[in-house]
């Protein structure tokens, strides 16, 4: 049986011939990602394939993945590894690479990030932090685990950055993965046009959405944007029938102070509809990362919230009728 087609311009849901779409046939749009995790157990129900999509509007400084908040792919130099050999200089052809008192550096001029230099280096003292992918290269990756999620009801979560920043692509793969009968969930801060965020929901399965203060004067200090949009697109969201879990990352010195619990658990406690709670406590573990790109960590200093703790805001947040679980 000839399989059906599968275009990108679909509404997804099930195939009717029963067999499984050709994505070789859907629209190459081009997305940038910077990693595809696959057998993730955090990022929604199931196993997983988590797909992290490039760029992000906003600038937490507790961010676990700062390679993600440019929107183009780039090049990361690790001078420790750096033997000198300079392969790369040699492999670049834009001659965008030197060397340097710093090490060997590239030029922003002239540099086309193109990978080369980062595929010739023996050291690898070079990484990439993102990669152009189609949908059909990408679908060929997430459908390899469709055993995988069809015996755990896992599936595929759209993570970032903020995978709302690549619209086009989002919504392909939401239809792509829709005709495969894969579970799809979209990992969000919500900051959005509303539309944009309904239309995406039209396609979306589960909605993890973050929620990281309710005081506009503390969300803009500590993320860069005000909360008066993301605010109103959860209550839109929960009002339009949406699966929603609703997970609030739990940072010291931001929002773990009594009034600002008491406030996240009024404002979910009065939505349209009762969602789940995960609570993601705050750790330094993109310590590196920062590092790596040569970025101050601000939360270098910031102790994470005992277990004790955390159980008290859980015990908290549950005293407003909330389901309230702890994750990793």
């Amino acid at each position: 049986m000839k399989p059906s087609t599968l275009t990108v311009g679909s509404s997804g849901g099930r195939t009717l011939s029963g067999s499984r779409p050709d994505h070789r046939d859907v629209a190459p749009t081009t997305g940038q990602v910077f990693n595809v995790m696959r057998f993730s157990t955090h990022d929604g129900p199931g196993i997983r394939t988590t797909v992290f999509l490039k760029g992000c509007p906003l600038n937490c400084w507790w961010c676990h993945n700062p390679e993600n908040w440019q929107h183009v792919p780039s090049e990361v130099y690790i001078a420790d590894r750096c033997i000198g050999c300079g392969i790369c200089i040699e492999t670049c052809p834009n001659q965008a690479l030197a060397r340097t008192p710093q090490g060997i550096m590239a030029d922003p001029a002239r540099c086309m990030h193109c990978g080369r230099c980062v595929d010739a280096c023996p050291s690898e003292a070079r990484e990439r932090t993102g990669w152009p992918v189609t949908v059909p290269e990408l679908v060929r990756t997430i459908e390899r685990d469709i055993p995988f999620y069809e015996q755990s009801k896992g599936g595929v979560t759209f993570s970032g950055g903020e995978p709302l920043c690549q619209a086009e692509f989002l919504m392909a793969m939401l239809k792509a993965c829709g005709q495969l009968e894969i579970h799809r969930a979209v990992d969000t801060c919500g900051y959005a046009p509303s539309d944009l965020l309904l239309q995406v929901a039209r396609f979306t399965d589960l909605f993890l959405f973050d929620l990281k203060a309710l005081d506009p004067v503390t969300h803009r200090a500590e993320t860069g944007v005000d909360n008066a949009g993301i605010l109103a697109n959860l209550k839109q969201l929960s009002g339009s029938g949406a699966d929603i879990v609703i997970r609030i990352p739990l940072i010291p010195g931001v929002n773990d102070d009594e009034q600002s619990l008491s406030n996240i658990g009024e404002f979910i406690a009065a939505l349209p509809r009762k969602h789940p709670v995960d609570l993601l406590p705050y750790h330094a573990a993109a310590a590196g990362k920062y590092k790596k790109l040569g970025i101050g960590l601000r939360g270098s200093n910031v102790t994470p919230p005992a277990k004790e703790r955390v159980a008290e805001i859980a015990q908290h947040l549950s005293a407003f009728g909330l389901t309230v679980s702890v994750g990793g």
